[in-house]
């Protein structure tokens, strides 16, 4: 579905970083709003607004008939909170965003400049998640989340339908120049972009390569949930990968990303921080610990010579 502007697809670049040659898939301009994730809020909020019969052919009008009087609820650690915040906007319904007191200010403004109703709701993201929940429950709103669990799963199914936009991009591109990736980094929260890239990976592209998982070394949810056969709660401190640092992984994406994954990898916020200062040594876009998490990841993991590793720097220098 292409119904808003600027949908065309993000730019794969290549930089030299001794000793491999990078491909970098950079997020920093998607749709405007910065991040890979404006593919998956955006995206699911027309299709919950559509409802469970989707027409064959769908029009900008028909989805903001079909809108009219919801509100979408979620709670965020900025960037999901700003594509669904985008999508009502676009849509014409209304949106509601939960966010924990260690969201910076910054993504208050610019959701309120989108139309949201922004709630401060706990000292962490798993609190904002509850009072979302919360929420929508007692207003009879619609929960879009980005995670999933045992009983609430289309939603963020949804959200990661949007995300395979990404991995689909990507597949274009390496089947008209030939030249796939070794390793594949994929940087992860609650999971949801890593486990819809890594299943189209698996799914469809000729030449499959390593996927390596990134994780804060303070929240490593993916990974301890793949150790004990089950989503588990971690504990950790605040991470400086403030949309990476969450303590409790997508059932959805655990239960991907437990076949696809080869490696779970952490890294640690020095790690991650220096990531930020190498890539903008090279003349990249600006982005934050969050989206260069997996070129830290490259790094710590140091594969050989010859590898062709992509990373994706998944948003801009948000603070």
């Amino acid at each position: 579905m292409t119904l808003w502007s600027d949908a065309a697809a993000t730019p794969l670049l290549e930089r030299t970083f001794e000793p491999w040659t990078v491909q970098i898939k950079d997020e920093t301009g998607r749709m405007g709003l910065g991040a890979f994730k404006a593919l998956g809020g955006i995206y699911a909020v027309a299709r919950l607004c559509l409802g469970a019969s989707v027409p064959d052919t769908v029009t900008l009008d028909m989805i903001r008939k079909r809108a009219k009087g919801k509100t979408f609820v979620c709670a965020s650690a900025g960037n999901h909170g700003m594509a669904v915040a985008k999508g009502a906007q676009i849509f014409g319904a209304n949106a509601r965003i939960h966010l924990a007191d260690t969201v910076p200010e910054s993504f208050v403004a610019r959701l309120q400049a989108v139309g949201a109703k922004v709630i401060r709701s706990g000292a962490t993201y798993e609190d904002s998640i509850q009072a979302a929940i919360e929420d929508a429950e007692a207003n009879d709103f619609i929960h879009l989340a980005d995670g999933s669990w045992p009983g609430y799963t289309e939603p963020p199914r949804l959200v990661m339908e949007g995300y395979t936009v990404l991995a689909e991009e990507l597949r274009e591109t390496y089947s008209r120049c030939g030249e796939w990736p070794s390793h594949v980094f994929l940087q992860a929260g609650v999971g949801g972009m890593a486990a819809a890239v890594a299943y189209m990976i698996r799914k469809n592209w000729s030449v499959q390569p390593q996927i390596i998982v990134v994780e804060p070394d303070a929240a490593p949810c993916l990974r301890e949930a793949v150790r004990a056969g089950k989503v588990v709660d971690v504990q950790g401190p605040t991470s400086n990968m403030g949309r990476l640092d969450c303590k409790t992984a997508s059932l959805l994406a655990f239960e991907i990303l437990r076949d696809a994954a080869n490696t779970f990898l952490t890294v640690s916020d020095d790690e991650a921080m220096a990531a930020v200062t190498a890539l903008k040594v090279q003349d990249l876009p600006a982005t934050t610990p969050s989206g260069a998490a997996g070129f830290a990841a490259l790094q710590k993991l140091n594969p050989p010579a010859s590898a062709r590793p992509l990373i994706i720097v998944s948003e801009g220098d948000v603070t």
